[in-house]
């Protein structure tokens, strides 16, 4: 494939990627802070469904166009900036992927909540605290990893 596709493909997936996770974290954060019900499941409702329809093709092809930049650049693991940035794009990954679990869970918490008009159950508010520690921990890894792709430091 021809190296700017390739790198085209790479910077809008990860463009995506980015878009889709801050803008997820950002409107949950905010409608489990106002602690209204609807408002809390609308926003994890769409989550959800952003997590299948964005991030998830959006981690895979990041992934694919990793490897085939790194075969068209003849880069490797021997460049301490490649191995960092792997490293550190699936210590990401392993926090995205019980964060994917943990929305399904919280989804369906207010789920019920809504449809027995009682209160979301705790359990619903130790799982936004696993939500918000997971992604402080994936946000910085994958803004390094931007710095890491960009900058190419040795």
């Amino acid at each position: 494939m021809d190296y700017e596709l390739l790198k085209w493909i790479h910077i809008l997936s990860s463009t995506i990627l980015f878009g889709t996770g801050i803008g997820s974290a950002f409107y949950m954060f905010m409608a489990n802070r106002s602690k209204n019900l609807s408002a809390m499941y609308f926003a994890v409702r769409h989550v959800v469904v952003a997590d299948w329809l964005f991030t998830t093709p959006s981690v895979i092809i990041q992934l694919l166009s990793g490897i085939g930049l790194l075969v068209t650049t003849g880069y490797d693991l021997s460049n301490a900036w490649v191995l960092w940035g792997i490293i550190l794009y699936l210590c990401a990954g392993f926090c995205w992927l019980p964060v994917v679990y943990i929305q399904i869970r919280m989804r369906n918490l207010i789920k019920l909540a809504l449809d027995a008009n009682t209160d979301v159950s705790a359990k619903y508010w130790v799982f936004d605290r696993w939500w918000i520690f997971l992604g402080s921990l994936a946000f910085p890894m994958i803004v390094i990893v931007f710095y890491l792709m960009v900058f190419k430091p040795n």
